[in-house]
């Protein structure tokens, strides 16, 4: 039987999502396969946690753990770590070097996709859009006339690399402008401003399934707030539509870019991209690589809409990683 340990927890205000997602794969990952271990990562410690909640230290010479006098090794990885260190890179590079498999992304993948900036223009000359957009970084002048007649009023100011909705602020004045800077300043000392793009906005999951890559049924959100944020997210202040109220021509046309953009990247692993479809043409925001895997999440939506059980869906992971 494989021992695979399952990463959570983090470095970023999105820690406690992720222990919400890596006890879900802890929860319906197929006993009957893997010897399933939960491992926390945290600045000040790496874990492994076992189901009385008794805390052993993660040798980081080698990623393995002592019980009881006895040593574990791990066979492969799933990684449900959001932010840093799981999702820009750290991780993937720390596991490719112990030669463990792991279920994410490789190391370069992790990073261009977690930083928007590096993303977007990387995807730019294959032809799929975007929003009109504003680099920042800390300590650079801010010409505030200048940036908002490049992206226009209502904008967003977003932490450049930065998950969950976590310091984004929707700009409708000029007098919102500077303390939406230093939110985001608050999350990363990189900003990205990006035009409105009023239309549908979709959320589009593409995984490996078996050896093909796969376009899941596209799910729309419909946000009681402004946007789609940390609230509407996780505490229930949006609908979440799966499959999506859009036209089957349009259906094809995004899943489509989403499928070119996992496939220009020579993505593996999870991926879930966010479109806002303004005039026929969907606008890529963003890609995540390791996005929420709680039973609300998108991608076990969106899996579900397909027929595939998370039991499916994580074994899937795995082997996928263990075969690479």
């Amino acid at each position: 039987m494989k021992k695979v340990a399952i990463i959570m927890g983090g470095y970023s205000s999105e820690y406690q999502i992720s222990l919400k997602s890596g006890n879900v794969v802890y929860q319906f990952l197929d006993k009957t396969k893997y010897e399933a271990y939960r491992i926390h990562i945290f600045k000040e410690k790496w874990v492994y946690v076992d189901d009385t909640d008794t805390e052993f230290p993660v040798d980081k010479n080698d990623f393995s753990v002592t019980v009881k006098g006895t040593k574990i090794n791990f066979d492969v990885v799933f990684n449900a770590i959001h932010g840093t260190p799981g999702e820009d890179g750290l991780m993937q590079a720390y596991f490719e070097l112990l030669e463990i498999p792991q279920s994410s992304c490789d190391y370069y993948q992790a990073a261009l996709t977690f930083n928007k900036r590096d993303l977007l223009s990387v995807l730019k000359p294959y032809g799929i859009k975007t929003a009109t957009s504003y680099y920042l970084n800390f300590g650079d002048d801010i010409n505030t006339d200048l940036i908002l007649k490049t992206v226009g009023l209502p904008c967003f100011v977003k932490p450049n690399k930065s998950g969950s909705s976590f310091g984004i602020s929707k700009v409708k004045t000029k007098e919102e402008f500077l303390p939406a800077i230093e939110t985001a300043y608050k999350e990363d000392n990189e900003i990205i401003i990006e035009s409105f793009l009023d239309g549908t906005e979709v959320s589009v999951g593409v995984i490996n399934y078996k050896g093909e890559i796969t376009v899941l049924p596209i799910t729309e959100i419909v946000s009681e707030n402004d946007f789609f944020d940390y609230e509407a997210k996780y505490l229930g202040k949006s609908q979440e539509i799966t499959p999506a109220r859009i036209s089957p021509e349009m259906t094809a046309k995004v899943s489509a870019v989403a499928k070119k953009a996992y496939e220009v990247l020579k993505m593996s692993g999870f991926s879930r991209s966010e479109f806002i479809i303004v005039d026929n043409e969907p606008h890529m925001l963003e890609m995540n690589t390791i996005p929420g895997l709680t039973t609300e999440s998108l991608i076990p939506q969106q899996a579900a809409a397909a027929g595939i059980s998370l039991t499916d869906l994580f074994t899937n992971a795995l082997e996928l990683a263990l075969n690479k």
